[in-house]
């Protein structure tokens, strides 16, 4: 099965998870080595006209969620992926609209992550998002423990 397009994956995200249809979130890029997702501020500000740090973190969980969802529906892989712990760094706020690009922590472990995951029907894997402004500066950064359940091949 093919890896998803970014306007597909857009779709499906608006669809599955309305949250990012709320924010706006749009899929600038999908691969497997990264998402890169993007929202504007005027759904997601804050106070101090600012990013809500809520969006941000939702922001930078729905990138690391879609990379493996992306890249477990591209090996055939169909489950039900959860994320079990999160930590969350916020370096400086975003004055506008900003993004998030994740990637495996990891990549090496790949192989023995879905291998576990068509053995035992569980695996979990870790994922980073860095957030960033418009400028492309470093603005936070996410990392997740993701959790992949019942695993069944799907053709």
């Amino acid at each position: 099965m093919a890896a998803m397009a970014p306007a597909e994956l857009e779709r499906y995200l608006h669809e599955h998870i309305p949250l990012s249809h709320a924010m706006a979130v749009e899929v600038v890029s999908a691969d497997p080595a990264g998402v890169l997702l993007r929202a504007p501020l005027a759904p997601n500000i804050n106070h101090r006209d600012t990013v809500f740090g809520g969006s941000a973190s939702a922001l930078a969980i729905l990138a690391a969620w879609s990379l493996l969802h992306q890249r477990l529906r591209a090996e055939g892989l169909d489950c039900r992926l959860v994320i079990q712990r999160n930590t969350m760094e916020y370096e400086q706020p975003i004055a506008g609209a900003f993004q998030a690009r994740s990637e495996l922590l990891e990549p090496q472990l790949w192989p023995r992550f879905t291998q576990m995951l068509e053995r035992r029907g569980k695996a979990r894997i870790a994922v980073a998002s860095v957030l960033s402004g418009d400028d492309g500066l470093p603005a936070g950064r996410l990392v997740g423990e993701f959790v992949a359940l019942n695993t069944r091949r799907v053709d």
